[in-house]
């Protein structure tokens, strides 16, 4: 599956009955629970990686993602403009890119 057909998933899946959807209730409950959520598994994957776990690092990173594009669909957010950041940031070394950010 692509980040393109989970974003695609999600928007569907968004429209389904809260009963029915886990996508539907995160979305219900608006932007500010979907970040905790995401905030959550970002945190599960940190513990995951510190220790050492590939299966549960994997498992965590999927929910990352899912989570993070749930995130951007609270607040109306494409992934096709988080990708055309990442095309703007990567047409410079990432030093220069960050070095611009502080001014």
């Amino acid at each position: 599956m692509t980040l393109e057909q989970l974003e695609n998933l999600i928007a569907q899946r968004s429209s389904a009955p809260s009963s029915e959807s886990w996508t539907a209730q995160l979305l219900e409950k608006g932007a500010e629970k979907c970040a905790e959520k995401f905030g959550e598994e970002a945190v599960e994957l940190i513990i995951e990686a510190v220790k050492n776990d590939s299966n549960g690092l994997i498992n965590e990173a999927a929910d990352v993602m899912y989570h993070l594009l749930v995130l951007l669909k609270s607040r109306e957010i494409s992934l096709s403009h988080v990708m055309a950041e990442l095309e703007r940031r990567t047409a410079q070394s990432g030093l220069t890119e960050k070095a611009a950010r502080k001014t």
